[in-house]
């Protein structure tokens, strides 16, 4: 005779508590990102900008950002106060013509530039002192033709730009020594139409928002293809140009699809996981998103918001029901 458990209401209650639980670390997977501030307006003066791109997020406590037609490089605090900035219009040391894209080492603490129409890179200490550069105009092993996006490898300090207008990546030491390079013109797998945004995830694998072909490809650390994902349309997990990809430490990849006015969020292969943004000038509306960068927890995101001149942050919006219903589950069982 088989024997027939009778559930308690105490079990009940802690079967229920442990489903609102699953259920609530389910949604923090997948939460949506909400709107939590901004600064900046169009100019010249501290704070402002003409046309950001490239930003990014150093050792948690700095916001840097590529000021294109300022000719600059401006830095914040996480939630926008004024820090400094460097750089001016020329071709010396320490100036920039155009520069689209910043990247951070926590190898060597440096400051990367991406020195775009002086088709070279320049780096420098975290708060602007110049340091040192590499490149010229050409197509030659570390030369360029529009230097636009700029990535390190947080453990061996690599450092990987995206040679636009030789549709191809190349790759080097931290001082700039040439190491290799992939791709051409095309729409095959790993070939560029217009490489634009790069990053480097936490495994080392690395991201190319491949502009023109309207996607995303990842490879190795020295470029074997790895996978693709993407299309030119509106829907989830389609592109209009998407300028930018970021990585949170979980593997999340973030990306700034320009022409559509959107952030886009997948798993590191790829799978959709959510999107926010509309056209427009409003909290949370982009107008030609151009830069994104993220904290490391992917908590908050931050977004380069171009024509409209202004950084925009966005946090994710984690139930808070979790950290309770898992408090009483564990009351439960002493």
């Amino acid at each position: 005779m088989s024997s027939i458990r009778v559930l308690t209401p105490a079990m009940r209650k802690c079967g229920f508590l442990i489903a609102a639980a699953v259920l609530a670390l389910s949604a923090a997977a997948f939460a949506p990102y909400e709107y939590e501030g901004q600064w900046g307006t169009e100019g010249s003066g501290n704070g402002q900008f003409n046309g950001p791109k490239g930003t990014i997020l150093a050792v948690g406590s700095r916001v840097y950002v590529a000021d294109v037609r300022n000719d600059r490089i401006q830095y914040f605090g996480t939630t926008g106060s004024f820090l400094g900035k460097w750089g001016t219009a020329g071709y010396n040391d320490g100036q920039f013509l155009n520069p689209h894209d910043v990247t951070y080492s926590p190898r060597n603490g440096f400051i990367y530039v991406a020195d775009t129409v002086n088709n070279r890179v320049q780096y420098f200490t975290r708060n602007g002192s110049f340091v040192g550069k590499w490149g010229r105009q050409g197509n030659g092993p570390g030369e360029f033709r529009e230097v636009w996006g700029i990535a390190t490898n947080r453990t061996n300090g690599r450092v990987y730009v995206s040679d636009k207008n030789n549709y191809r990546i190349q790759y080097f030491t931290a001082a700039g020594s040439y190491l290799g390079k992939w791709g051409t013109l095309g729409p095959s797998i790993g070939q560029f139409y217009w490489p634009e945004g790069i990053a480097v995830a936490p495994n080392g694998n690395v991201y190319v928002a491949d502009v023109g072909n309207h996607r995303i490809q990842y490879f190795t650390a020295n470029g074997r293809f790895l996978g693709v994902w993407g299309t030119k349309g509106g829907g989830d997990g389609q592109f209009s140009y998407p300028v930018a990809v970021a990585i949170s430490s979980d593997g999340r990849v973030f990306v700034a699809d320009r022409d559509n006015n959107r952030v886009q969020y997948f798993t590191a292969a790829g799978s959709f996981l959510g999107k926010w943004g509309s056209v427009g000038h409003g909290k949370g509306q982009f107008s030609h998103p151009w830069g994104i960068a993220v904290t490391q927890t992917g908590l908050t995101v931050y977004v380069a918001d171009n024509y409209n001149h202004r950084i925009q942050y966005f946090r994710r919006n984690e139930p808070a029901v979790l950290s309770a219903s898992v408090g009483r589950i564990k009351a439960l069982f002493r």
